[in-house]
């Protein structure tokens, strides 16, 4: 791991550093932000979601989404995320309707859902649907999770993911189960990038097999944008200027060829077009070559879902482009 050191020097406008403008890719990929309702309130998320949220889907958005699926063969993964995506309207239709239309759908858990009353049947769900998960373990060692997610959320998760073991995930090549690393946020100028994700991805496997007998397919290992509650974290400690020289200073180019946002159109609850997620959250909307922002309802009127023509950057795209790079899938390089 790469430490940083004290630079007075401002960063430079990520855009600048490009030097071209990042095309947008033929999109193969919904992410769908269903809401902001989720059970948690982790330290550590960029969406700034929780128990006492209410933005959700509407039922406008999710049957324009459906139709979406129906009509655009080109789309081959369907990501659903929020919140906890399962908690919010429209979460089983847009499952169904992927499945229905020959999608990979990937439902991104933060696993303790499956404790809350109403919820407890999701693992059967997951597995009668085949719905890949994407779990959210920042550590393998309680006191790690608990500090960013709260108390007893590792013990829940570890049933959690038991209890999916016991279904076949992580074993039966249809059904799939990923987990997630991310650092905790910084709190000194000793910043570090994300290790190395083949390496950790073994000791997790490791140490969760033999505590647990927990087994999964892969680790993502996803680094911390300053974004959200983690840039609320990083300026309380005057960090977030620091933070961003860092992540320039590790900017890899050969990252660039993988960017999640080049082939994805992130949704959000109202309908809105994003390049991604963290876009979303930032309100830095896409936009087409004519400069217009998008909604689902006008890409369904305009018949194509490729009509942008270069990804919307900012200096957090910097998170993304660090060391071996960091996306909804992991490292990049």
């Amino acid at each position: 791991m790469i430490q940083s050191q004290s630079s007075p020097k401002t960063v430079t406008p990520f855009a600048q550093k490009l030097g071209a403008p990042l095309t947008k890719q033929s999109i193969s990929v919904l992410q769908i932000n269903l809401g902001r309702r989720c059970n948690l309130a982790c330290s550590h998320c960029h969406v700034e979601a929780g128990p006492k949220r209410t933005e959700e889907l509407t039922a406008e958005v999710c049957q324009q989404l459906i139709e979406v699926m129906y009509r655009f063969p080109q789309i081959k993964t369907v990501d659903l995320t929020g919140g906890a995506p399962e908690m919010n309207y429209g979460f089983r239709p847009l499952v169904e309707a992927a499945r229905a239309t020959g999608k990979e759908v990937i439902v991104r858990s933060n696993l303790t859902i499956c404790f809350e009353p109403g919820f407890e049947d999701l693992p059967e769900y997951f597995a009668q649907h085949q719905v890949r998960i994407v779990a959210s373990l920042p550590c393998y060692q309680a006191d790690n999770v608990d500090k960013m997610r709260g108390n007893g959320v590792f013990d829940r998760s570890i049933q959690a993911l038991q209890k999916l073991n016991q279904l076949g995930y992580g074993d039966n090549p249809n059904l799939i189960l990923d987990l997630v690393y991310n650092p905790p946020i910084p709190t000194t100028e000793k910043f570090s990038l994300t290790p190395n994700q083949q390496k950790l991805e073994q000791d997790y496997k490791t140490y969760l097999k033999e505590q647990f007998g927990i087994q999964f397919n892969q680790l993502f290992t996803i680094t911390n944008l300053p974004i959200g509650r983690t840039k609320f974290h990083l300026e309380h400690r005057h960090l977030h200027q620091p933070y961003l020289q860092f992540l320039e200073d590790n900017f890899n180019p050969a990252t660039l060829a993988n960017l999640m946002c080049r082939n994805e159109l992130s949704i959000d609850y109202l309908g809105n077009i994003y390049d991604c997620d963290f876009n979303q959250m930032e309100n830095l909307p896409a936009r087409t070559g004519a400069g217009k922002m998008l909604s689902v309802a006008k890409l369904l009127e305009a018949g194509t879902l490729d009509v942008i023509e270069a990804v919307r950057t900012a200096n957090f795209c910097y998170g993304c482009t660090a060391g071996s790079g960091s996306s909804c899938g992991g490292a990049l390089v």
